[in-house]
C-alpha cells in the first residue's frame, strides 16, 4: 500500500487548473476545518489525453469484473462435487471478491473524471473510499502471503497438507485477514478525520489516498506519515515472508528425484509467482520512484498509483483461468454444456 506518491503544490496545481476548477474552490467557506467537498483532477500534465486513458482502464474494468465472477461462479458452482473444495480455491475466491471491490471502489470514479469532469466528490465519500482502497489493497497482500504459505506446505509437507489446512483453520485465516486489515487501515481514518483541512480541497489524483488526503490539511500531518510508513514496512515483511517461503520450495523441488516432478511443481506455483509480481512490483517501483526519483514527472506517479490498484484485479483472473487446470476445465466444460 503505497500511499506517498508525490503530491504537487497547491499553488502550482492552480496554474494548471482550468478557470471552471479555481472557481469552486474559492468559496466563501475558506476557514472550514472539513470542506464539504473534493476536487479530484485527475491526471495533471496529462488532462488532454485523459479521455483517451479512460478506454483502456474501462476495457480493464471490464475484464476484472468478467474474469472474477467467471472465478467465483465456477468455484461455488463446481466446489461441492470437484476439487475445487481444496484450501487454495477458497484464498482465490477470497482473492476474487478483493478484486472486485478494489477495482470497483477507483475505477468508475476514475472514468467519471476521464469521460464526463465530475472531478468532484464529498468529503463524505472520499473518507470512505480512502477506507476501502487501503482497506482492500492490505487485505490483498495478506491473502497472497497467505496462498504463499498453502503452496510451501503443499509441495515442502504435502502428507500434512490436509491436516494444517483444514476448514476451521481457513476460517480462522479469513477472519484474521479482515481484523489484521482493519488494525491497519481504521487508524488512518481517525487521523484523516480530525485533521483540520482549512477550506484545501484539491487532490491531483484520480482517487481519494491516505497521504493525498492528509497533505491538504493546515496542520501536522506527522502521525499520518508515520503510520503510512509503518504500514508500508509491513506489507515488505510480508513480501519477505512469501520470498522465504519460495526459497525453501525451490530448495524441496531442486531436490526432486526427476525432472518431470520438478517441473511439475515450478508449474504449480507459477500463477502464484505470476500474481505476486503483478501486485507488489508497482509497489515496490512506486516506492523507489517517490523516494529517490526526484526527477520522475508527477503524472508517472499518478499512473503507477493507478496501475497498481487496476492491473491485479483484471490479472489475477486471467493468470489463474488460464493456468490452473482444474479452473480451465470447468470453464471450458461451462461453455461446452451451453452450446449443448
Amino acid at each position: 500500500m503505497v500511499d506517498e506518491f508525490s503530491i504537487g503544490n497547491q499553488p502550482q496545481l492552480l496554474k494548471t487548473m482550468p478557470p471552471s476548477a479555481c472557481r469552486r474552490t474559492s468559496s466563501p467557506s475558506v476557514t472550514e476545518s472539513r470542506p464539504s467537498s473534493f476536487l479530484l483532477l485527475g491526471i495533471p500534465g496529462l488532462e488532454v489525453a485523459q479521455i483517451w486513458l479512460g478506454f483502456p482502464f474501462c476495457v480493464v474494468y471490464l475484464i476484472a469484473l468478467v474474469g472474477n465472477v467467471i472465478i467465483l461462479y465456477v468455484i461455488w458452482t463446481y466446489h461441492a462435487f470437484t476439487n475445487l473444495h481444496q484450501p487454495m480455491f477458497y484464498f482465490l475466491a477470497m482473492l476474487s471478491v478483493i478484486d472486485l471491490s478494489l477495482s470497483t471502489a477507483t475505477i468508475p470514479k476514475m472514468l467519471g473524471i476521464f469521460w464526463f469532469s465530475l472531478q468532484e466528490l464529498c468529503f463524505g465519500c472520499c473518507v470512505p473510499q480512502v477506507f476501502f482502497i487501503h482497506f482492500f489493497t492490505v487485505m490483498e497482500s495478506i491473502i497472497l502471503l497467505v496462498m504463499g504459505f498453502d503452496r510451501y506446505v503443499t509441495i515442502c509437507n504435502p502428507l500434512r497438507y490436509s491436516m494444517i489446512l483444514t476448514n476451521r483453520v481457513i476460517g480462522v485465516i479469513a477472519v484474521i485477514v479482515v481484523l489484521r486489515s482493519l488494525c491497519m487501515i481504521v487508524p488512518i481514518i481517525f487521523l484523516l478525520l480530525r485533521l483540520p483541512y482549512c477550506g484545501h480541497r484539491i487532490i491531483p489524483h484520480t482517487y481519494c489516498e491516505h497521504i493525498g488526503v492528509a497533505r491538504l490539511a493546515c496542520a501536522s500531518i506527522s502521525a499520518s506519515i508515520y503510520h503510512g510508513l509503518g504500514n508500508i514496512s509491513i506489507l515488505f515483511l510480508y513480501v519477505l515472508l512469501i520470498f522465504i517461503s519460495y526459497a525453501r520450495i525451490l530448495y524441496t523441488v531442486f531436490h526432486l528425484p526427476s525432472q518431470d516432478a520438478r517441473l511439475k511443481t515450478l508449474n504449480a506455483c507459477s500463477s502464484h509467482i505470476c500474481v505476486i509480481l503483478a501486485f507488489f512490483g508497482p509497489a515496490l517501483f512506486s516506492f523507489l520512484t517517490y523516494h529517490f526519483g526526484h526527477g520522475v514527472p508527477q503524472y508517472i506517479h499518478i499512473l503507477l498509483a493507478n496501475l497498481y490498484v487496476v492491473i491485479p484485479s483484471a490479472f489475477n483472473p486471467v493468470t489463474y483461468g488460464i493456468r490452473t487446470k482444474q479452473i480451465q476445465e470447468q470453464v471450458q466444460s461451462f461453455f461446452s454444456s451451453k452450446k449443448i
